[in-house]
């Protein structure tokens, strides 16, 4: 009888214990900070990592106890993806509700290679922003490629900021002297990264295809790049798209100065929003590669470089008809 009543008395004492461990982990981690703060869930964070982050950065007293009240409130697949605004003083539960009900923000993705035009619209079918003005209003070849997290009640003044400030953030003051030292100006590196992003897949083929552009402007050879007419033809509703697949003769003798097929030289401005990985490329391609030309395959999965005319010729010969 001893027995049992001793180990009842820890039960209860484990109860009793167990309860004051929660409520006092379920109290708010700051009750005085009443002002809310920004908290962000990134897409794929496991519930684990939020709460890890809402520990460190002081809006839940304890990991475990949130744990259990999100495993209560069974919103362990109801989190969301954004920006939050919670305070230190909220407790504990109401913190796991908010996470729940929707993010001030939209998460926003950008690709590489993409024209001014084709963010303007999942801006527009996204955020809402009115499309003729952004692309009035921003700068071919900066809006940098990523995801961005952004209000849905955001201006263009807000978003032009959000793109601006990445830019400058990845194309940073290092890579900006690494592109001088080779004699490239900003503008010089963004047009041909623009190019790049266009025309090739992978890092190595953006190296080799930057390589070859910039000898062929070094020598004085027209760059004869597709995608820079593609460019210059702008929207074709019959496909539906901003970049015609299939460009015929005529195509290649359209009046624009971004015709390098008819223009020496580098076009006026960007075709795209280059990545990092096409920036990277430019700055550290060399003009000493032994080819001049290049072509893809039909599906565009592998490019076939060239020494001479001759070669080229034979390559499309190969590989195009």
């Amino acid at each position: 009888m001893k027995r049992i009543y001793i180990l009842a008395m820890l039960f209860i004492i484990g109860i009793i214990g167990f309860g004051l461990f929660y409520a006092e982990g379920s109290l708010p981690a700051q009750p005085t900070v009443k002002t809310k703060q920004n908290f962000v869930i990134a897409k794929g964070d496991s519930v684990n990592k939020i709460i890890n982050n809402l520990e460190k950065q002081g809006f839940i007293r304890n990991r475990l106890v949130f744990f259990i009240i999100v495993k209560q409130l069974d919103i362990e697949n109801k989190i969301q993806a954004g920006l939050f605004r919670i305070s230190p003083s909220m407790r504990a539960k109401d913190v796991a509700l908010t996470l729940t009900h929707g993010s001030d923000d939209v998460w926003v993705t950008v690709i590489e290679g993409l024209r001014k035009e084709e963010i303007a619209q999942i801006l527009s079918d996204d955020v809402g922003i009115p499309e003729s003005e952004f692309i009035k209003r921003a700068q071919e070849g900066t809006l940098f490629p990523d995801t961005y997290l952004i209000p849905r009640d955001a201006t263009i003044d807000q978003v032009l900021n959000t793109f601006a400030s990445n830019f400058n953030k990845k194309y940073s003051d290092t890579l900006r002297s690494q592109a001088r030292a080779q004699g490239l100006s900003d503008n010089d590196v963004l047009i041909l990264a623009s190019i790049v992003e266009r025309e090739a897949n992978s890092f190595q083929t953006m190296k080799q295809v930057a390589s070859i552009l910039r000898k062929r402007l070094k020598e004085g050879y027209p760059l004869q790049v597709d995608a820079t007419v593609q460019y210059a033809l702008g929207y074709q509703e019959e496909e539906n798209s901003w970049w015609k697949k299939s460009l015929s003769l005529e195509d290649l003798k359209i009046s624009s100065l971004y015709n390098t097929y008819t223009h020496t030289g580098l076009p006026p401005g960007p075709i795209g929003s280059p990545g990092l990985s096409a920036i990277t490329a430019i700055i550290e391609s060399d003009t000493d590669t032994p080819y001049l030309y290049y072509i893809s395959n039909k599906d565009g999965s592998q490019l076939h470089y060239a020494r001479t005319l001759d070669e080229h010729n034979e390559n499309i010969r190969k590989y195009l008809r």
